[in-house]
C-alpha cells in the first residue's frame, strides 16, 4: 500500500468547511464592530454640532439682553406645554453695524424669540425663531401706541437660529434682599434682573424620526418627557442664566 506524499497532501472538504465557517464568523464580527463604531461617531459628530448650535444661540441671546430695557408690554411668557415653548420680546440697544442704513435712525430696536414649526424636506422641524426690528420701526410702533407689532411673527424677516428644539424655557428671576434669587413678579415696576433659560435641542437621529408637530409636543414614544430631559440620551439639554441688561421703566 502506497502512503500519500506531501507533495500531494491537500485539504479535506470538512476543513475547507470548518475554515469559511470560521472565516464567515470574522467577518461578521467585523461588521459589527464597524457598525458599532460608525453609530458611536454619528452619536459624537451630532453631539457636537448640537452643542456648537447651542452655545450660538445663547451666545445670541446674551448679546441681546446684555442690552435689554424693560418696558412693561414685553413679553416673558412660557405656555403650559408638556414641552415648554416660551416667548420673549424685548427693547434693546444694537450698534449700527446689527441694523441697514435705511433702517437705522438710532439705537433702540426690538427683538423677539419664539418657537415655529417649519416645513423642511418633507417633515416638520421644531425651530427657535429670531425676529429683529431695526430702530424706524421700533420708534414708529413706539409713538404710535402700536408696541405689540413689533413682537408679531413676520416670516419675511424672521429667521431660525436653533433647529430641532424639543423644548425652550425662559424664567424671570430677580435677586432679593439676601442676594438670592426668586420669581420675578410683573407687579415689580421694574424688569428682572435675569432670565433663567432651559433649552433642549433633540440629536439629529431623534430629529429625524419626529415628523409631525404632534411627534413634537410628546407624541412620539422617544422624545419622552421634558422633566426627563436630562436622562434622554437623544437630547442635548442646556441651561444658562443670562443678565437682562437694564432694569429702569423705559
Amino acid at each position: 500500500m502506497s502512503r500519500r506524499t506531501a507533495e500531494n497532501a491537500g485539504f479535506t472538504l470538512i476543513e475547507l468547511l470548518c475554515s469559511m465557517a470560521v472565516g464567515a464568523i470574522i467577518l461578521l464580527t467585523a461588521a459589527a464592530m464597524l457598525g458599532t463604531s460608525g453609530e458611536g461617531y454619528e452619536r459624537v459628530g451630532g453631539g457636537v454640532a448640537t452643542e456648537r448650535e447651542a452655545r450660538a444661540l445663547i451666545g445670541q441671546l446674551t448679546a441681546d439682553l446684555a442690552t435689554a430695557r424693560y418696558h412693561p408690554d414685553g413679553v416673558i411668557e412660557n405656555t403650559g406645554a408638556a414641552w415648554p415653548a416660551a416667548r420673549l420680546g424685548f427693547l434693546t440697544l444694537q450698534p449700527a453695524q446689527a441694523q441697514s442704513r435705511e433702517g437705522r435712525v438710532g439705537d433702540l430696536c426690538a427683538v423677539h424669540y419664539y418657537i415655529k414649526d417649519l416645513e423642511i424636506g418633507g417633515k416638520t422641524v421644531r425651530c427657535l425663531m429670531r425676529g429683529f426690528r431695526e430702530s424706524s420701526e421700533t420708534f414708529a410702533a413706539l409713538e404710535n401706541n402700536n408696541f405689540g407689532s413689533l413682537f408679531r411673527p413676520y416670516d419675511m424677516l424672521d429667521e431660525p437660529v436653533a433647529f430641532g428644539v424639543a423644548g425652550f424655557e425662559a424664567r424671570p428671576v430677580t435677586r432679593d434682599e439676601n442676594g438670592k434669587w426668586s420669581e420675578w413678579s410683573r407687579s415689580n415696576r421694574n424688569g428682572p434682573d435675569a432670565l433663567e433659560l432651559r433649552l433642549v435641542i433633540a440629536r439629529r437621529d431623534l430629529a429625524g424620526r419626529l415628523r409631525t408637530a404632534a411627534d413634537w409636543n410628546g407624541g412620539n414614544s422617544q422624545l419622552g418627557t421634558y422633566s426627563g430631559a436630562q436622562r434622554n440620551r437623544n437630547l442635548e439639554t442646556y441651561g444658562a442664566t443670562i443678565r437682562f441688561g437694564n432694569h429702569d421703566k423705559l
